[in-house]
């Protein structure tokens, strides 16, 4: 077995502005096996700036690290934990060395009979801005508009929030809410409330990760169910993982696997969510195209009925090909799309 890794940069079309900040450009790492026989399997590693546990300065040294590990001894197990887009990137390579050049986790999504629903994004702009973007998702056949709030003044961001709820009802449409941990602890009680006239399906991550005592008295008062999405990051036993759900009681869960260490620990929160009847949905995490299909073939097992968060990488002048396509608010995958063509992207 051979390992090795090579580093792309990807140049957003626009601006991705959360209450974060801003992304112009991002860098994706692709671990690639070669076993001789079967052929090259390639892995993302994708961590995002400032919020993945794994955004250091040492990243690159342990994937040289762990291609040597593969190298020397690809039958001994790896431990990539440290590093959750790394054990992202290998536990999917591995599964495509199994696989082979073929879809990684087949079903009647990747045999294109079936679609999955997701929501349009609103990225936080000027509200003139974010208005079209709203038209132009409505027009495109979505039921579910989650918007990036907490940049633009509340009351700018209220008023178009209000304009999208008089176009339709909650049972007509969909709307979700993310302010990225954007709202002070002291003024996000009266925010949710005022959310709630609008029948938000949701918020997530209202207040800033590590605030578990202030999260949960808010989560108990709130009108509008929490969605903890950035309190996820970082949770890694299952001992601490059940301890965030009983502590915090939120009513939805947002997986972002390339954060939280791979599609097994990912599925571990689901399986503790369901035991505690916790909602989740699954979002990507400005991954590339290769990283966006994985995610997509993966979810279409889970059996979830709500939106998901994926999409099909148009944020990127410069993304690799991709096997999915949108229709009416729904993602679909390409049968028929070659997945060799990212062996030949990569090398």
């Amino acid at each position: 077995m051979k390992a090795g890794w090579r580093r792309r940069r990807l140049t957003f079309i626009k601006p991705a502005t959360t209450s974060r900040g801003a992304l112009r450009e991002r860098d994706c790492w692709f671990l690639r096996l070669d076993d001789g026989r079967s052929g090259l399997a390639i892995g993302e590693a994708a961590p995002l700036p400032g919020l993945s546990v794994d955004d250091r300065g040492d990243f690159e040294d342990r994937l040289d690290q762990l291609c040597s590990e593969i190298t020397r001894n690809p039958e001994q197990g790896v431990d990539a934990s440290a590093f959750p887009s790394l054990a992202f990137a290998l536990e999917t390579a591995r599964r495509g060395m199994v696989r082979g050049s073929g879809p990684l986790f087949p079903s009647p999504f990747t045999d294109g009979r079936e679609g999955i629903p997701i929501n349009g994004l609103i990225w936080m702009a000027s509200r003139r801005d974010m208005q079209g973007q709203i038209r132009d998702k409505l027009a495109q056949g979505f039921r579910c508009i989650k918007i990036k709030i907490g940049a633009l003044d509340f009351e700018e961001e209220l008023a178009l929030l209000h304009a999208l709820r008089r176009t339709a009802s909650a049972r007509e449409l969909e709307i979700r809410v993310d302010a990225n941990g954007a709202f002070a602890a002291s003024r996000a009680l009266e925010r949710l409330k005022r959310l709630a006239e609008l029948e938000i399906h949701s918020i997530e991550q209202p207040i800033a990760a590590g605030q578990w005592r202030t999260m949960a008295e808010l989560i108990q008062r709130s009108p509008l169910p929490i969605a903890l999405d950035e309190e996820l990051i970082g949770v890694t036993g299952r001992r601490e993982k059940t301890e965030l759900l009983d502590t915090l009681k939120p009513a939805h869960l947002v997986l972002k696997p390339t954060l939280l260490g791979g599609l097994a620990a990912s599925e571990e929160w689901i399986e503790l969510a369901g035991d505690r009847g916790v909602g989740w949905w699954v979002t990507s995490a400005l991954e590339s195209n290769l990283a966006l299909g994985v995610l997509a073939q993966w979810v279409a097992t889970l059996g979830s009925g709500c939106y998901q968060g994926l999409g099909t990488g148009l944020l990127y002048r410069d993304n690799l090909p991709s096997p999915l396509h949108i229709q009416n608010g729904r993602l679909f995958y390409e049968p028929e799309f070659d997945w060799r063509v990212y062996r030949e992207w990569i090398d």
